[in-house]
């Protein structure tokens, strides 16, 4: 046997499950879940997700929710733009998003209690408030156990990489974590870690990881006796790491120049969402694109003009990725298959502070949604006029977490298992679906 550890819970895997092919485990997972999960007479769902995480704490005031008509202390320095529905406006700098808001859903009234980022990470990529007690699954890891995998590739993949705050498995089999594809899209060397790691197998360079020549070597002895019954884990693994089809998914260069220029060629966000379409498009049914650096405790114009450490200004970056794969997975006929999320783990102060920029602020803040059904052009709840907190329909993370759930055809009440035998909701008993949002 071999003894995973995550924090507070342990999964046990029989030995040959547990073997790491190239840092990627084998991706077992039950579809017995699935069918158990799936909500009844559901056909006209979504069949992957794409999460657009804003790291840090975007500024709803500086996004999603202007508020033109605040003092300035409000305001802020950046203006607001209307959009292509009358009277939702947005952040001057998202004239994309702005464009295709026809498509867009905002939630503006999600509210928490949590403004730490730890705390808050977690309750947003989880729907359940963080507990010494359990570390709950995120909701691309809970998708990845009810959904499987059907192809080579991990059904649960993190553009560049997942949090540094929670393992998203959580109580779930470590094969559920998402595979962080590391490195940076944007870079003309980009390569996925691991993926090619062994040409022709070599394996000088793993001497810790010996049980896999043992297993590597029982499974080709296996196949080529032609024995049925191979372990389908262990193949699965084999597959992805000589899998040619699997390499052509992270190779962007076989996109035009054209489309990876609308998505943006020099920024992160945007050739990430590029690749992020391109393994949704091979059958992946979670990916999760992590931008960084939203923690603006200071100069928040810069948003607009560029921090030092960034190569191009956040907003401008994220609206042209956002506007450019809505419209591209339009153009494809992929949008009804595939919803799209934005959202951070909570806004930022309705005032700012003595460094020009906004601190953490949980009590109110926005949320976008686009495709899988979800009726664009629409506003969900609101803040009150100073951004402050919700003036009407707040919404918990718990409550978006379960609309997630609704809109990939699963059911939000539905139980998995612990490994001591325990049944854990996938959402707290308090969670409410948003029905508007449900097409």
């Amino acid at each position: 046997m071999s003894l995973f550890t995550n924090n507070k819970t342990q999964y046990r895997l029989p030995r040959r499950d547990s073997i790491v092919l190239g840092g990627l485990s084998a991706f077992g997972l039950g579809m017995s879940d699935l069918f158990a999960a799936r909500r009844s007479g559901d056909t006209n769902t979504a069949k992957h997700c794409i999460l657009i995480w804003l790291d840090g704490g975007p500024s709803h005031l500086e996004m999603f929710d202007p508020k033109p008509n605040a003092p300035i202390e409000v305001r802020g320095p950046l203006e607001s733009i209307a959009t292509s529905i009358p009277g939702i406006r947005v952040n001057e700098c998202l004239t994309g998003t702005a464009g295709i808001m026809n498509e867009i859903a905002l939630i503006r009234s999600v509210t928490s209690p949590l403004g730490e980022h730890n705390f808050g990470t977690h309750y947003l990529l989880t729907g359940h408030k963080p507990t010494p007690a359990l570390e709950y699954p995120a909701i691309c890891s809970t998708v990845a156990q009810l959904t499987g995998q059907t192809g080579v590739l991990p059904p649960n993949i993190a553009i560049p990489r997942f949090s540094n705050t929670i393992s998203g498995n959580g109580f779930l089999p470590p094969a559920t974590q998402p595979f962080a594809v590391g490195g940076n899209p944007q870079r003309l060397d980009f390569k996925v870690r691991d993926l090619n790691y062994y040409r022709g197998l070599n394996l000088t360079r793993v001497d810790r990881r010996k049980t896999l020549v043992n297993a590597f070597d029982q499974f080709t002895a296996t196949r080529d006796a032609g024995v049925d019954g191979l372990d389908p884990d262990l193949e699965r693994a084999f597959n992805l790491l000589t899998s040619d089809d699997a390499k052509s998914a992270f190779n962007l260069s076989e996109e035009s120049e054209d489309l990876r220029n609308r998505y943006g060629m020099g920024d992160s966000i945007g050739q990430s969402c590029l690749l992020a379409r391109r393994l949704i498009q091979r059958g992946v049914p979670f990916v999760t694109v992590n931008s960084d650096g939203w923690d603006t405790h200071s100069n928040i114009n810069a948003l607009k003009r560029r921090y030092a450490t960034d190569r191009n200004a956040k907003l401008p970056s994220f609206d042209r990725a956002f506007s450019a794969l809505i419209t591209d997975l339009k153009e494809r006929g992929m949008l009804d298959d595939t919803l799209v999320v934005v959202m951070g783990e909570f806004g930022r102060t309705p005032k700012i502070n003595a460094n020009a920029g906004r601190d953490h602020w949980p009590r109110v803040f926005s949320i976008a949604m686009a495709g899988g059904s979800v009726p664009g052009g629409q506003v969900y709840g609101s803040s009150n006029l100073l951004g402050e907190f919700p003036h009407d329909n707040p919404v918990t993370p718990s409550d978006i977490a379960a609309t997630v759930y609704t809109l990939l055809g699963i059911d939000p009440t539905h139980e998995l298992h612990t490994n001591d035998g325990r049944p854990v909701r996938i959402t707290p008993d308090t969670a409410k679906v948003i029905n508007t949002l449900i097409g």
